[in-house]
C-alpha cells in the first residue's frame, strides 16, 4: 500500500494539515481496498497548531519508508527549519521519495534546498517573499500547483485539494481520482493556469427520476452526432421542456452533459487502450480530430497525447 507521511511542523496551518489526511484516508480502489496508509509525523510528539496542540503518532523516522511526504504550510514560514527536519527531508529526497508542499510549506522545501532551480508556487500573498528569499526558484504565483516530478508545490487553501487529487490520479488512474474528487466535492474545472486533470463524475440524477432513462440512453449514444431536438425526441418532450427539466435535475444543459460524458469516456479509453487518438475521438462522438483535441484540451488543460503519456502508465501500475 502507498504510504503518505504528513509532516506537522510547529505552527502548522490546521486546514493544510487536514487536507491530505481527509483526501488520502478516504481514497478507495475499485475493489474497495484503501489506497493509502497515512502517517502524521513530527520532530516532537506535541506540535503547536496555534489554537490547539496536537500529538503526532510518528516521529521523523516515519518519513523514511514513506512513498510520499506532504508538507503543510505554517503560520511562520520564514522560521528556521529544524536541523533534524532538514536532514530528514534531504535524506528522503536522495532516496527518491516524492515530496509535495501545500501553501507556505514551499518555504520548508526551499529551506531544505529541494527547490533550487525549479518552478514552484505557494500562497499568492507569500509568493514575493519566497522569490526574494530564494532567488534561484522560479516562483509562479498564479497557478494551482507545480509538478516537477519528484518535487511538487501547491498554492494556498483549496489548491491543496487539487494537488492531492493530481497525486491520486498519477498513482491509481482516473476512476479512483474521480471518486476522491466527488467525496471532496471538487469543481469540474478550476482556473489558475494549471491543468487539474480531473473530470468530476457527471451530476447525479436520483434513481427513478424522469430523466434517468434518457441519461442511460445518452451514455450509450456518445458516438452519435446528437442535437437538442434529437435528445428531445428521445425524451418525448419539446426542446424547451427538455432544457428546463434537464437543468432542474442535473444543473446543466443536455449538450454540456453530453460533452462532459464524452471527455470522461475519452479519458478512460486513453488510459486503458492503445487505440489511436483519432479513433478514440470518433468513438466518443467528435466529428473531427481537431474538434476532439480542442474540446479535450479546453476541459482537461492538456492534449489527448499528453494525457495518455502522463496517465496510461499510472493505470497500468
Amino acid at each position: 500500500m502507498h504510504t503518505v507521511a504528513v509532516l506537522a511542523l510547529n505552527l502548522v496551518i490546521p486546514f493544510d494539515l487536514s487536507t491530505p489526511i481527509e483526501v488520502f484516508t478516504r481514497t478507495r480502489l475499485r475493489d474497495g481496498r484503501p489506497g493509502y496508509q497515512v502517517r502524521i509525523c513530527a520532530e516532537h510528539p506535541e506540535v503547536d497548531a496555534g489554537l490547539f496542540t496536537l500529538r503526532a503518532p510518528w516521529g521523523l523516522d516515519g518519513l523514511e519508508a514513506a512513498d510520499t511526504i506532504i508538507i503543510p504550510g505554517t503560520a511562520s514560514p520564514m522560521d528556521p527549519l529544524p536541523p533534524a527536519v532538514h536532514q530528514a527531508l534531504k535524506a528522503a529526497a536522495a532516496n527518491g521519495t516524492r515530496i509535495a508542499s501545500i501553501c507556505s510549506g514551499a518555504f520548508s522545501l526551499a529551506a531544505a534546498g529541494l527547490l533550487g532551480g525549479l518552478r514552484a508556487t505557494t500562497h499568492w500573498a507569500a509568493a514575493d517573499q519566497l522569490a526574494t528569499a530564494y532567488p534561484d526558484i522560479e516562483v509562479e504565483p498564479d497557478v494551482l500547483y507545480v509538478d516537477n516530478g519528484q518535487i511538487l508545490t501547491s498554492a494556498g487553501a483549496a489548491a491543496g485539494l487539487d494537488l492531492c487529487l493530481h497525486l491520486i490520479r498519477h498513482d491509481y488512474g482516473s476512476a479512483v481520482a474521480a471518486d476522491a474528487a466527488r467525496l471532496s466535492v471538487m469543481p469540474l474545472e478550476r482556473e489558475g493556469g494549471q491543468a487539474q486533470f480531473i473530470v468530476q463524475p457527471l451530476p447525479p440524477t436520483p434513481r427513478g427520476s424522469a430523466l434517468e432513462p434518457l441519461l442511460i440512453w445518452l451514455q450509450a449514444s456518445l458516438s452519435r452526432d446528437l442535437t437538442v431536438p434529437d435528445i428531445a425526441t428521445q425524451a418525448r418532450m419539446s426542446p424547451r421542456t427538455l432544457m428546463r427539466h434537464f437543468r432542474d435535475q442535473t444543473g446543466t444543459t443536455p449538450l454540456q452533459w453530453l460533452h462532459r460524458a464524452r471527455i470522461r469516456q475519452a479519458q478512460h479509453l486513453l488510459e486503458t487502450t492503445t487505440h489511436p487518438i483519432e479513433h478514440i475521438g470518433t468513438q466518443v462522438g467528435f466529428t473531427s480530430p481537431t474538434t476532439f483535441r480542442d474540446r479535450f484540451k479546453r476541459t482537461t488543460g492538456v492534449t489527448p497525447h499528453t494525457y495518455r503519456r502522463t496517465f496510461r502508465r499510472a493505470h497500468q501500475a
